[in-house]
């Protein structure tokens, strides 16, 4: 397979958009590994790999880790055999310095593909992510609204406790979207201007925003 072969899609979207969702549905469909850079954290943390350590230092001292140490991750991850096809990169880059440093990374291979825009309102995300409950014994997860336990507060699965995460309550989610708004915002024009964007109602139901995103790659020559 020749170098530019290789097909990188990069999620752009708020929390709540349904971002993991869809790569997930995605990932399934394509064959192409789903790269999260939150899954990328905990799996360098749990093994203390070099990067982990490194980023562990930081957190400790209660910084923010840089992004050189993002950008490491990222770029050990597609180093990796199943990413020899591309990937989809789900919350990368989520900053201007990142987007560069992702750029100069995909060089070889073609550069990013596509940038699917999940765009939905704040009051849904807010809906969305404020109405998760988690189980604390097996960690299933309810929505009060849309996936409701049989019994209020308690667990289908295993009959635990129902409660709701602190970085899911109200106040916390919309200090979230101020941070996506201030930061990773900026993306929006950076890759509109490269003529990579497509935006994508992401209010819809989840199979609406599957087709919806399944049309934005095929007249990218993607076929799902």
């Amino acid at each position: 397979m020749a170098a530019n072969d290789r097909t990188f899609i990069v999620f752009l979207g708020p929390p709540g958009s349904g971002k993991g969702t869809q790569a997930r549905i995605l990932e399934q469909k394509l064959g192409l590994p789903q790269v999260a850079t939150g899954d990328l954290f905990r799996y360098n943390l749990k093994n203390q790999t070099e990067l982990g350590l490194l980023a562990r230092k930081y957190m400790d001292a209660g910084e923010l880790v840089p992004d050189e140490v993002t950008v490491r991750m990222v770029e050990e991850r597609l180093a990796r055999e199943d990413c020899a096809r591309g990937a989809i990169l789900d919350g990368f880059p989520r900053s201007l310095p990142q987007a560069v440093a992702l750029d100069e990374m995909l060089a070889p291979y073609g550069g990013v593909t596509v940038v699917p825009l999940f765009q939905v309102d704040d009051d849904v995300v807010v809906e969305r992510i404020s109405g998760r409950r988690v189980c604390r014994n097996c960690g299933a997860v309810y929505h009060v609204k849309f996936n409701p336990p049989k019994q209020e507060g308690i667990c289908d699965v295993c009959g635990g406790e129902l409660y709701q995460r602190d970085d899911d309550r109200p106040e916390t989610v919309k200090n979230r979207l101020y941070v996506y708004y201030k930061h990773t915002a900026p993306l929006i024009g950076y890759y509109f201007a490269r003529g990579l964007l497509a935006e994508i109602d992401a209010n819809q139901p989840v199979a609406d925003v599957t087709a919806a995103l399944e049309a934005v790659l095929a007249e990218r020559g993607i076929q799902v």
